[in-house]
C-alpha cells in the first residue's frame, strides 16, 4: 500500500467540487494509507466555514461535511512531534506553520506530501525538500 500525507486543500476537494477534486478523490480507495496532523480538522473546518459565510454552500452540506470528517480515512498524527521540524520548514520557506506541519509530518512518516497548494508546491518543488512533495494532479505518476 501507498502511503501519503494530505493537506486540508486535498481533503476540502473531497467534499467540495473546485479544480483537482477528481484527482484528490482518487486518493479515497483501498490502495493508499492517509495521514494527516490533528489540526486538519480545524482547517477543513475554516475553510468549509468560509465557503458558506460566502454563499457557495449550505449549512446543511457544511454541517454534514463537518460530520463526515471523523469517517475519513486519515490516520490523524499529533502536531506535538512535529513542531521543530515544521519551524525549520517555516523558517527557511517563508511558509505557514500550518503548512510546513504537513511537510513535517511527511517527513516523519517517511512519505510524500499530496498537496493543492499551488503556493507551497512552488516555493517547496526546487528545494531540498521537492522529493516530499506530490502536485495532487500528479498522483497518477507517482
Amino acid at each position: 500500500m501507498t502511503r501519503f500525507v494530505v493537506d486540508a486543500r486535498v481533503v476540502v476537494k473531497w467534499f467540495l467540487p473546485e479544480d483537482h477534486t477528481e484527482a484528490a478523490r482518487s486518493l479515497l480507495n483501498e490502495d493508499f494509507i492517509l495521514f494527516a496532523p490533528d489540526l486538519v480538522r480545524a482547517e477543513v473546518g475554516n475553510v468549509m466555514w468560509k465557503r458558506w459565510r460566502w454563499g457557495d454552500v449550505s449549512a446543511e452540506v457544511t454541517r454534514e461535511a463537518l460530520g463526515h470528517l471523523e469517517r475519513l480515512p486519515l490516520r490523524i498524527r499529533s502536531s506535538r512531534p512535529l513542531i521543530e521540524t515544521a519551524w525549520d520548514v517555516a523558517r527557511r520557506f517563508d511558509r505557514s506553520f500550518y503548512e510546513s506541519l504537513y511537510v513535517a509530518l511527511a517527513k516523519r512518516e517517511g512519505c510524500l506530501l499530496v498537496t493543492a497548494d499551488r503556493k507551497l508546491y512552488n516555493a517547496l518543488s526546487k528545494s531540498d525538500l521537492s522529493g516530499s512533495l506530490l502536485w495532487v494532479e500528479d498522483l497518477n505518476s507517482a
